[in-house]
C-alpha cells in the first residue's frame, strides 16, 4: 500500500545534504556525513547525519545520531526540531514545501472553506532555493546553452534541483523532475519567492508537462535579479529573455519580472537614473511597459523601451546570434550607455 509518509522520508533521504544545508546550516559535510553540534544547530561535532546509504535498515541515508545525548532519528525529526512544528500533518506539509513537492488536493466539502493564499510562502520558497545546487555542470546549464545562453547571471539567482516535485493540472500525485530554480528577491535582497522551470531528462528543452513553469511565494513588486543594478537597470519578463540581453551585452544590469503582469509592478531600486524595459512583442508586453514607464517617469527616471525583432530577445539570439542582437540593441540604447557595448 502506498504511504506518503514513507515516500517523503525516502525522498528527504535522497536529498539529505540539501535538508541539512537548509535546517542545520551551522554544520558541514565531511565524507558521507553532515556534522554539527546538536539539533539546535549549534557549532560542534556531536551530531552526525548520514548522507549516503541504503533506503532503509542499518546505515540508511538520512539517519542521525547525537553522540553526546544519544538522540537519534531521521530527517523529519530534524525538521521538527528546527521548526518547532508539533502537528504531524503540518510537519509533512513543511517537508513537501522543502522538496518543492505539491500539497495534496483536498476534496471539496459541503461547508464553506476559507481560501488559502496561492503559491506557498516566502519561507518555503527560500528553503527550496537553499536546497538547490549551483547550475554549473547540471541539466540547467545544458538547457540554457541549448537556448544560446552562456551568461548565467552574476548574482547566483539561478540554481538547479534534480528532483523538484511537479503535479500535472488536474492530478493529485506529483512526480519529481529536474528543474531550474530562480530566486525572486525584494529590495533588501531577501528571497520572497521561487520560480521553477521543469526540464526534459536530457536538458535539451523544457519537460513535456503542463504546466512547464510555476511560481511560489510573493512575486508582486519583486524580481529575479540576475545581475546587480547600478545607475541603469534593464527589466523584462522571462529569465531566458533577460539572459539573452546579457549574452549580447554583458555589461547590462538585468532583472526578470517573470510575466507581463509582474513587469508593470516591479519596484524600482533607489539610485536608478535610466530604465530600459525589454518587452516581448505582444500586446500584454506593450501594456506592461506603459505601466512601468509611467511609474518610472513619475519619480524622474528616464525610460527607453527595447524591442526585439521576433517574439522576444531569446528568439532573436537563437535566430541571428549574439553579434546581430548586439547591433540591434545598439540602435536602441541611449548614447550615455553605449560605452557598455563590447568593443
Amino acid at each position: 500500500m502506498y504511504s506518503e509518509t514513507e515516500d517523503l522520508v525516502r525522498d528527504l533521504a535522497e536529498n539529505a545534504e540539501g535538508v541539512c544545508r537548509a535546517y542545520l546550516p551551522a554544520g558541514r559535510r565531511e565524507g558521507s556525513y553532515w556534522i554539527v553540534g546538536d539539533l539546535q544547530n549549534n557549532p560542534g561535532r556531536s551530531l552526525f547525519v548520514r548522507l549516503t546509504g541504503p533506503a532503509s535498515g542499518p546505515g540508511a541515508a538520512g539517519k542521525f545520531t547525537d553522540g553526546a545525548t544519544g538522540e537519534h532519528g531521521d530527517l523529519l525529526d530534524i525538521i521538527r526540531a528546527r521548526t518547532g512544528i508539533t502537528r504531524f500533518p503540518d510537519l509533512l506539509a513543511e517537508a513537501r514545501a522543502h522538496l518543492g513537492r505539491p500539497q495534496p488536493v483536498v476534496p471539496d466539502r459541503q461547508e464553506p472553506r476559507k481560501a488559502k493564499a496561492p503559491g506557498g510562502t516566502p519561507a518555503a520558497a527560500a528553503r527550496l532555493f537553499a536546497a538547490s545546487n549551483p547550475i554549473t555542470g547540471t541539466l540547467a546549464e545544458t538547457y540554457l546553452r541549448s537556448r544560446g545562453i552562456t551568461q548565467f547571471g552574476a548574482n547566483g539567482a539561478l540554481r538547479f534541483h534534480p528532483k523538484c516535485w511537479h503535479r500535472e493540472e488536474g492530478q493529485t500525485r506529483g512526480i519529481p523532475r529536474p528543474a531550474i530554480i530562480a530566486a525572486v528577491t525584494d529590495g533588501a535582497g531577501a528571497v520572497q519567492g521561487a520560480h521553477r522551470t521543469w526540464l526534459a531528462p536530457d536538458g535539451q528543452g523544457k519537460a513535456a508537462v503542463n504546466p512547464q513553469r510555476r511560481a511560489m511565494g510573493h512575486l508582486l513588486g519583486n524580481a529575479v535579479k540576475l545581475t546587480s543594478q547600478d545607475d541603469i537597470l534593464v527589466v523584462g519578463e522571462g529569465i531566458e529573455t533577460m539572459l539573452s540581453l546579457s549574452e549580447a551585452i554583458p555589461g547590462l544590469p538585468v532583472w526578470a519580472a517573470l510575466s507581463s503582469g509582474h513587469l508593470g509592478a516591479v519596484l524600482l531600486p533607489e539610485g536608478v537614473q535610466r530604465l530600459y524595459i525589454a518587452i516581448d512583442r505582444d500586446p500584454a508586453g506593450q501594456r506592461a511597459a506603459e505601466r512601468l514607464s509611467a511609474r518610472a517617469s513619475e519619480v524622474g527616471v528616464r525610460v527607453r523601451v527595447l524591442e526585439p525583432r521576433l517574439g522576444d530577445f531569446n528568439d532573436d539570439l537563437r535566430a541571428n546570434g549574439k553579434d546581430a542582437l548586439r547591433q540591434h540593441l545598439a540602435g536602441q540604447i541611449g548614447p550615455e550607455d553605449r560605452h557598455r557595448l563590447p568593443s
